[in-house]
């Protein structure tokens, strides 16, 4: 007798969502186990020196670079925070690229007297990656940090970015990016989602299979920084590009940065969305990295991104031929729990809406669903063309300076 199809498309989605939140996180552990194994073995053989290299004499030149909109309410604070980083002052200089802001931000950056900081103001908006192109052009510093207006940066972070760049085989280091919440605010399971997201990052880098950074605190070699296309989100981009180009990607726990999340859980939501069409914007305008002959490469870019993207796909055809099979005593269990989850998630929205905290019990599946509909929601936004490469700033509940503090 044959398999129905509707059970055969259950089994493969349940399989592929299992794989990708777990399965696909303990292959890296077991093959990160083996690879420092086999480096122990050679190590105790040969005798070699297994330091990673740190820059000797002079400190490379580094052009710190922010691209800013109506960032009125974060950016003294930030250009405060940047000066004070603890890096030889002679060899960092301060790009701010103003992406035609509405606000006061232009005239509280003319008010801050520096030598090392320079303002750009564009005219029309252009978003993010196009405002750091024009930037990473003012400067012929080795290295380029990205960073963004409302992220704080832990004094040494700079230096722990930078001394990666002694190894010429590393072309971009990712920091490690905190997110702190301001209080009487509710962050749901983003924080655990962000730590779980975090441990997969550190695996992938000790395999060099990393491909992506984050944009608060992200480091590139100057002489690689040539992006091929435009990207809402640059900062999978921008390292996706080097690394397949055969430079390294290293994930970097102790260069810290700090950021606010969005206080409230619409502004979560739109920022999801958001990054979601750029999510899908940069599947379908990299195809060509998913040739199985790039190797490893390849199969972390499925397994961590793309399947990642196809959730909610398998979600809803798992519950669709869940539901076609309900008849079968296992299928009506499995259909229950899923519709007790789901109905777990509209409690917990239905909590938020009334400005309550929801309970633990309810904030991972509301995380959880509110993350994969934005994901929908992305899709649709990226087909249909509405979404833009420009950004709005999100709303501030905690003052920037005592972002560190907060942590």
């Amino acid at each position: 007798m044959k398999t129905p199809i509707w059970e055969v498309s259950f089994w493969i989605c349940l399989v592929a969502i299992a794989y990708h939140y777990a399965g696909y996180p303990l292959l890296l552990f077991i093959l990160s186990v083996l690879s420092q194994a086999k480096s122990d073995f050679l190590y105790l053989i040969g005798r070699g020196n297994r330091r990673s290299p740190r820059e000797t004499g002079t400190a490379s030149r580094v052009a710190l670079l922010i691209s800013a909109y109506n960032e009125e309410a974060v950016i003294q604070a930030k250009v405060k925070n940047t000066l004070e980083i603890d890096y030889p002052a002679e060899r960092l200089e301060v790009f701010v690229g103003l992406d035609a802001p509405t606000d006061s931000t232009a005239k509280i950056l003319g008010e801050i007297e520096s030598s090392r900081l320079n303002v750009f103001q564009f005219r029309s908006r252009r978003g993010k990656l196009a405002v750091l192109c024009d930037l990473a052009q003012r400067t012929s510093a080795e290295v380029l940090v990205f960073t963004d207006a409302n992220t704080m940066m832990e004094r040494n972070c700079i230096r722990n970015l930078v001394r990666h760049f002694a190894d010429p085989s590393v072309g971009a280091v990712s920091g490690e990016e905190v997110r702190v919440v301001a209080p009487g605010t509710d962050p749901g399971a983003e924080s655990v989602y962000w730590r779980y997201e975090s441990a997969v990052k550190l695996l992938e880098s000790r395999l060099n299979c990393s491909l992506g950074g984050n944009g608060g605190v992200l480091a590139v070699r100057r002489s690689l920084f040539h992006p091929k296309k435009q990207s809402i989100v640059e900062d999978f981009q921008i390292p996706m590009e080097i690394r397949f180009k055969g430079y390294r990607v290293v994930y970097d726990p102790e260069a810290v940065a700090v950021e606010e999340i969005a206080p409230t859980f619409s502004a979560q939501f739109a920022r999801r969305i958001r990054i979601s069409a750029g999510n899908y914007q940069t599947l379908f305008g990299n195809l060509e990295y998913l040739n199985p002959l790039k190797g490893f490469l390849a199969f972390a870019f499925f397994s961590h991104r793309v399947l990642r993207w196809l959730v909610p796909i398998f979600l809803l055809v798992a519950f669709l031929s869940n539901i076609a099979m309900i008849p079968r005593p296992e299928f009506v269990m499995l259909a229950a729990a899923q519709c007790i989850f789901y109905w777990m998630a509209l409690l917990g929205y239905w909590f938020k809406k009334q400005g309550k905290k929801p309970a633990r019990l309810l904030s991972l599946p509301l995380y959880f669903c509110s993350m994969n509909f934005a994901l929908v929601l992305g899709l649709f936004a990226y087909l249909s063309g509405r979404q833009t490469l420009t950004w709005k700033s999100t709303p501030r509940q905690i003052q920037a300076e005592t972002l560190l503090d907060n942590r």
